[in-house]
C-alpha cells in the first residue's frame, strides 16, 4: 500500500481546501453588505467558486473510489482511527452538500446561478421565497458545521505531526522530502 497520497488526491485536496479558504470568509463578508452591485457581484463570485467545488469533489471522489488512500499508522487509537474516517467522510459529503445547498437556495430565491459568469445553470427548484429562506439557513449551518470540522481535521492532522511525530501530515503535503 502507498505511503502517501497520490499527486492528482494533493493536488485535489489543496484546491479544494484554497476554495473553501476563500469561499468561506467571502459568504460571511458578503452576507450583511447592504445591496449594491458590489454585493451581487460578490455573489456571484461566490457561486463561482461553490459549483468549482462541486465539480472538483466529484472529480475528487471518483479519483479516491479508484486510488486507495495510504493506511493510517498501526499505531494509531482505534478511536482515533474512526475520529479520522468520520471526518473524512463528513467533510467529503459536506463539499458536495454545501454547493448543491447553495444552488438550490439561489434558485428558491430566483436567483440564477452562472457559472464564470459565462455558463447558467439550470435552477433546480422553482421560486419561492419560505423554500429560499429555509435552504438559507440549512446552507449557512451546514457551513459552520464544515468550519468545526475542517478545524478538527487541522487540528488532528498539526497533532499528529507536532506530537504524534508520524507522517499523517506529511502524506499530504505537496513539497514532501523523499526518503533516501
Amino acid at each position: 500500500m502507498a505511503e502517501h497520497y497520490t499527486r492528482t488526491a494533493i493536488l485535489l485536496h489543496w484546491l479544494i481546501a484554497l476554495l473553501i479558504f476563500t469561499a468561506f470568509p467571502l459568504g460571511i463578508y458578503m452576507h450583511d453588505l447592504p445591496f449594491s452591485p458590489d454585493k451581487l457581484r460578490l455573489y456571484s463570485w461566490h457561486k463561482w467558486i461553490g459549483v468549482s467545488i462541486f465539480l472538483l469533489a466529484i472529480v475528487r471522489l471518483t479519483w479516491r473510489a479508484t486510488h486507495r488512500p495510504p493506511a493510517l499508522p498501526e499505531a494509531m487509537a482505534s478511536w482515533e482511527k474512526f475520529a479520522a474516517r468520520a471526518v473524512h467522510f463528513s467533510l467529503y459529503a459536506l463539499i458536495i452538500i454545501i454547493p448543491l445547498s447553495g444552488w438550490l437556495m439561489s434558485s428558491a430565491k430566483g436567483f440564477q446561478t452562472v457559472w464564470l459568469g459565462v455558463l447558467p445553470l439550470p435552477d433546480l427548484l422553482s421560486k419561492n421565497k419560505e423554500l429560499g429562506d429555509l435552504l438559507k439557513e440549512v446552507h449557512e449551518s451546514l457551513n459552520f458545521l464544515m468550519l468545526g470540522l475542517v478545524l478538527a481535521h487541522v487540528g488532528g492532522a498539526l497533532k499528529h505531526h507536532f506530537i504524534e511525530r508520524d507522517s499523517i501530515l506529511s502524506r499530504m503535503l505537496p513539497m514532501r522530502r523523499k526518503k533516501s
